[in-house]
């Protein structure tokens, strides 16, 4: 399954024209733009502008919705293709996710808006990146 995924994903990929990467977990992605702050760590609290897709494109949750997102990095809680992102970022930094449901909800989804073995694609902002208090 995980190998069907990874070959859907890049022939999105390669439709959409988008110019990804793919670490060896199999979260694809982009560094649309590398901020000057401090550098997402495990450990530090990281507040993330945030828009989540489908791959056909339904909108299924945003931060202008929902507030900001707000996470220990590397302490679950939220998608393990999430942390592994944005431990790739800085504070200001831009990117792009794609991850497959291995990485994301799964094979159940999310009991809401993300149905079972969704592949979702994450656009993200760093707003800030702190100590743990």
């Amino acid at each position: 399954m995980v190998d069907d995924e990874q070959r859907f994903i890049a022939r999105y990929v390669e439709e959409e024209a988008l110019d990804l990467e793919r670490t060896e977990t199999g979260l694809w992605y982009k560094i649309e733009e590398q901020g000057e702050g401090a550098l997402v760590t495990s450990g530090k609290v990281v507040t993330l502008d945030y828009k989540v897709w489908l791959l056909d494109g339904t909108l299924c949750y945003s931060s202008d919705e929902l507030g900001h997102k707000v996470f220990l990095v590397g302490h679950g809680g939220v998608e393990s293709g999430l942390e592994e992102g944005v431990l790739l970022l800085r504070k200001g930094s831009k990117a792009t996710f794609i991850m497959p449901p291995h990485l994301a909800h799964g094979h159940i989804g999310d009991d809401d808006k993300i149905p079972y073995r969704a592949i979702i694609k994450y656009e993200v902002k760093v707003i800030d990146v702190k100590n743990k208090q």
